[in-house]
């Protein structure tokens, strides 16, 4: 099957005709994906609809010999547009939510950790060079890197893991922001969000942000400098704002119970940002199956 790269016309994706994903690549797929098939059929069939969309508009790119199969491009499909799936109400298509991947069209996918060259320069103006590994990058209005060794690894359930959704929320994260302005761990949230008004909304992701951001920055602290047991979602989180909420929601969508039971405050936060219509998580219409 062969994908197009891209979509130059102006109709609305909801009218746009992409090829569909057949039957047997997408179920090979859904079936490795096991943290998905908790989603009601409505979630399953709107999923669908948004990873054809996100095939058709986004190029994919293979780094040192790396040859992206169907299969390879579909599973990255189906999970960054996980964060999607909720963003419109279940009687909408669901394809307005892909504006939020506006700002860029290619995904390069190395083989493993790929090394950037990083240069600082610290608070007494000397100036460092160094090399680090990446298993995933967003850049603002530009591409997204992912290490396909990361995006297959088998263990990324139990660890509430996910490089695809950590990257494109990070891509969700800068949206909506000044060229140059990093991310911040806060979104564009929508209007009415949770019942409040714009001011009242943002100081409310920011209290429950920083109050989780300051907890666990304190245990990953404990962890490294006492030995007391560290948390379970990735201690990368404790980096940054940014890398908090990224991190937090890999674990939101691939270890929903855990995540739920660790972190009811964010959870809550999160179905407001994406689930504001309440229905991604109720069982509208039974457990998809194969035909």
């Amino acid at each position: 099957m062969a994908w197009t790269t891209a979509l130059t016309s102006w109709w609305p994706r909801a009218w746009r005709r992409v090829p569909a994903v057949p039957d047997a690549l997408w179920y090979a797929e859904y079936s490795r994906l096991t943290w998905l098939h908790h989603l009601p059929a409505l979630a399953h069939q709107r999923l669908r609809t948004l990873s054809a969309h996100f095939l058709a508009e986004k190029e994919f790119c293979g780094t040192q010999g790396l040859v992206v199969s169907d299969a390879m491009a579909l599973s990255v499909a189906m999970q960054a547009c996980l964060p999607l799936l909720g963003l419109q109400p279940p009687q909408s298509s669901p394809c307005k939510a892909l504006d939020w991947y506006d700002d860029f069209v290619t995904v390069v996918l190395h083989p493993g950790a790929a090394w950037a060259q990083r240069r600082i320069t610290d608070a007494a103006g000397v100036v460092h060079q160094y090399q680090e590994a990446l298993v995933g990058e967003a850049m603002a209005g530009g591409p997204v890197m992912l290490s396909w060794a990361d995006v297959g690894a088998s263990d990324t359930e139990r660890r509430g893991h996910n490089v695809v959704i950590h990257e494109f929320v990070h891509k969700m994260d800068m949206r909506h922001r000044p060229l140059g302005e990093e991310p911040s761990g806060q979104p564009a949230l929508p209007a009415r969000f949770l019942g409040l008004s714009a001011s009242a909304a943002s100081a409310h992701w920011q209290r429950v942000m920083q109050e989780a951001y300051a907890d666990f920055t304190e245990q990953v602290s404990a962890a490294e400098r006492f030995g007391e047991p560290p948390p379970w979602l990735d201690a990368y989180g404790a980096t940054a704002p940014a890398e908090f909420f990224a991190v937090t929601c890999e674990a939101y969508f691939v270890q929903r119970a855990r995540f739920g039971a660790d972190f009811p405050a964010l959870t809550h936060l999160y179905d407001g940002f994406f689930d504001p219509h309440g229905w991604l998580h109720q069982p509208l219409s039974g457990a998809p199956t194969r035909p």
